[in-house]
């Protein structure tokens, strides 16, 4: 098949993917598998060969993907339920005072935001925002939008997230040097994000009558549960109001410390790193080298400090080893079809290559002297908007240009920034088809309009900045030769 009818059919997959997700609401693991076994059809791929490449694309994908989702959603379910949010918060507004409680918190977020999910993080410090805006007198929405941006942030750079990390293994790029590069970018992006919001603020925004009888009954001894039907206006749920009376209870008894939380958070980032620095500067037949990569692999990295948790923040505290254990195996159902998704955006990834399709692409790219870093962030923010789903964007164009990048000659480092590229074009253009956008403006009380004008911009401005950023790192990591 000809370069031209390759990028023919690359540009019809994705279309049908899109419809096919947007149009029809068909789930995105489905649509995946489908797309992927008519892309290989129509390119010619042997039919004896079909299902094997749909499962060495799955496998290949998943061989650390699930492990790490599965690892960093457990540590995240255990910081979430044991309170330690609040301690977050509590710490860093004792440090930086009452009159920058906004920045305390966004500081909190960014803590919490490594190793939880973007959408339950956010839901986890929704108390805490109501709690500081109330007794400021002002919306949720002052506190709430920075604290939203960063935790987005985060979730499309840092591992151990699912997007970032099944686009790090489309393209082979080394986890560590994106957790180290992605961390250094989003410092820069949360501080901008804080401005950014605190100037998007500075009109006031009617909040939606629902989420504003929520925050009315917000610290009044309303139950959790109570609050939620005030909000949905339904009635509550005597087993949700059970739930959350466990949750209350966990959080009371012997809540962790703030510096607890921290520890368990910047462990596996300091493994994370120490492998990668060690295999910079030590040589290949070096034994420490070996130790510290081993140290270093996140998969254990994450599985030493899940060890800790389950006794400082399990037993130790007074939770019966069952009850720890309840508690870790509660995360994994949720994490279950962002692993699937995940995986089927590898088998995608897989049938572009094998079909010739990355190749051609790559070719076109070489001859019409585009950079693929400007190119991985623009065709994210298109699947993005398009779509909606942060993690289906990164992974699919991951899989677009995996060929360009195996055969394109970069070095280690500047293939994780190709992969930080698509992540910061994955962030941007959260609308009224992203979850993400639903979750933040409920619970703020903003109008789909309000929304737009707030939420839509913040992300926006947050993914050009933070791409600019890696741009710069860049061409600095170019001109010192890394």
């Amino acid at each position: 098949m000809s370069t031209f009818l390759l990028l023919l059919t690359a540009v019809a997959a994705v279309a049908l993917l899109l419809v096919a997700v947007i149009r029809f609401k068909i789930p995105a693991f489905l649509a995946l598998l489908l797309v992927s076994v008519l892309t290989a059809l129509v390119t010619g791929i042997p039919i004896g060969d079909i299902i094997a490449t749909v499962i060495e694309g799955m496998g290949g994908t998943l061989g650390s993907v699930a492990i790490l989702v599965g690892l960093g959603a457990m540590l995240g379910k255990m910081i979430e339920v044991s309170g330690g949010a609040e301690a977050l918060a509590g710490r860093f507004t004792s440090i930086l005072g009452p009159k920058r409680v906004i920045a305390a918190l966004t500081a909190a977020a960014f803590v919490l935001a490594i190793p939880v999910f973007f959408d339950v993080g956010f839901i986890i410090l929704v108390p805490i925002i109501y709690g500081f805006a109330k007794a400021a007198g002002v919306s949720p929405v002052k506190f709430g939008l920075p604290v939203g941006g960063i935790m987005l942030a985060i979730h499309v750079v840092v591992p151990p997230h699912p997007g970032i990390v099944g686009g790090a293994g489309v393209l082979g790029a080394d986890i560590g040097w994106i957790t180290i590069l992605g961390l250094a970018i989003c410092v820069p992006v949360g501080v901008l994000g804080y401005f950014v919001a605190k100037r998007l603020n500075r009109r006031d925004f009617s909040m939606l009558p629902a989420t504003a009888e929520q925050f009315r009954l917000f610290g009044t001894g309303t139950s959790d549960v109570e609050r939620e039907a005030a909000a949905t206006g339904g009635s509550p749920d005597p087993a949700a109001g059970a739930s959350a009376a466990g949750r209350s209870t966990a959080v009371k008894v012997k809540a962790p410390s703030a510096g607890m939380i921290i520890a368990l958070i910047v462990l596996p980032i300091a493994m994370i790193m120490l492998g990668t620095v060690g295999s910079v500067l030590l040589p290949e037949e070096s034994g420490a080298r070996a130790v510290l990569s081993f140290i270093g692999a996140p998969i254990f990295a994450l599985l030493v400090t899940l060890s800790l948790t389950y006794y400082f923040l399990g037993v130790r505290r007074g939770w019966s080893s069952e009850r720890t254990g309840e508690v870790m195996d509660s995360a994994l159902a949720p994490t279950a079809i962002v692993i699937l998704v995940t995986g089927a955006g590898g088998v995608f990834a897989k049938v572009l290559t094998t079909s010739g399709i990355g190749t051609a692409l790559a070719d076109t790219l070489s001859a019409a002297g585009l950079p693929v870093l400007l190119l991985g962030f623009v065709l994210a923010a298109v699947l993005r908007a398009s779509q909606g789903s942060a993690t289906v964007a990164i992974i699919t164009t991951a899989g677009l240009l995996a060929a360009s990048v195996t055969g394109g000659g970069f070095t280690t480092v500047q293939v994780a920034l190709i992969a930080i590229a698509i992540g910061f074009g994955a962030l941007g253009l959260s609308h009224i088809n992203d979850s993400g956008f639903w979750i933040v403006t409920r619970f703020l009380g903003l109008s789909v309009a309000d929304g737009l004008r707030t939420w839509t911009v913040l992300t926006t401005v947050l993914g050009l900045a933070g791409f600019l950023l890696t741009g710069l790192a860049w061409i600095l990591v170019s001109a010192v030769g890394l």
